[in-house]
């Protein structure tokens, strides 16, 4: 690059001298000053450019590499668990030709079925308990106190009570009870009062008796008689 100056600026010089002497010259004819420049400035420029060629190299095309997947196996979370009040896991019992799955029943309070009146007779005795007269269950008594327990009854046997049925004490506190006796006929499907005599315990505190009716043998029958007392002073 500076020898291709170097020449322009040497050519400019000579062609500036020849100028400046053409005046003084008279026996030759007289070169074309423009075009020896122009034919000197196209050299050095194409000397110049040529010589600029050869130091910038060329242009070459960049290979941009691309990535090449690869198989690597995805990493799958673990599932996490949907939150509830409780798991409950249901258990499917499988089927086995030939063999009965048992049935499950569901647990809980199961009402107690009336008792039959008739299942309670004996022969052709039975007693079925209308309602308490006297003496509801929880009446507050002195202690030592007499009273007497009256209950409505009804024959709902096939025969005669007869003079001689009676109580017969069952369970819990007597109350110093003794042999009561019916002293009369209740023929089948009519109803009476019967009563027991007794008398409250000298502890305070509350009581319970049961009695039975029994024909003159002593087979009970028939529906619970029953005493429930608070003694208080």
């Amino acid at each position: 690059m500076h020898n291709a100056r170097r020449t322009l600026i040497t050519l400019l010089l000579i062609g500036i001298f020849l100028t400046s002497c053409g005046g003084q010259i008279a026996t030759s004819p007289t070169p074309d000053v423009n075009a020896i420049l122009t034919s000197a400035i196209g050299t050095v420029a194409a000397s110049f450019f040529q010589t600029q060629t050869a130091i910038v190299p060329p242009a070459t095309e960049t290979f941009t590499p691309t990535a090449v997947p690869t198989n690597t196996p995805l990493t799958l979370s673990t599932p996490t668990a949907l939150p509830s009040a409780t798991q409950q896991f249901v258990f499917v019992p499988s089927f086995t030709p030939g063999v009965v799955a048992p049935i499950v029943s569901p647990t809980g309070t199961q009402r107690t079925p009336t008792v039959n009146p008739s299942s309670l007779g004996v022969g052709c005795n039975n007693l079925r308990l209308i309602s308490d007269v006297t003496i509801p269950a929880g009446t507050v008594l002195q202690p030592r106190e007499t009273f007497t327990k009256t209950w409505k009854v009804e024959n709902n046997g096939t025969c005669d009570w007869v003079y001689l049925y009676h109580f017969v004490f069952v369970s819990g506190e007597s109350m110093g009870s003794g042999p009561e006796r019916l002293g009369k006929v209740i023929p089948p499907g009519k109803w009476t009062q019967i009563s027991l005599g007794l008398e409250a315990p000298r502890n305070e505190g509350t009581y319970t008796g049961t009695w039975r009716f029994a024909d003159q043998d002593g087979n009970t029958f028939g529906s619970n008689l029953t005493v429930s007392i608070v003694v208080r002073r």
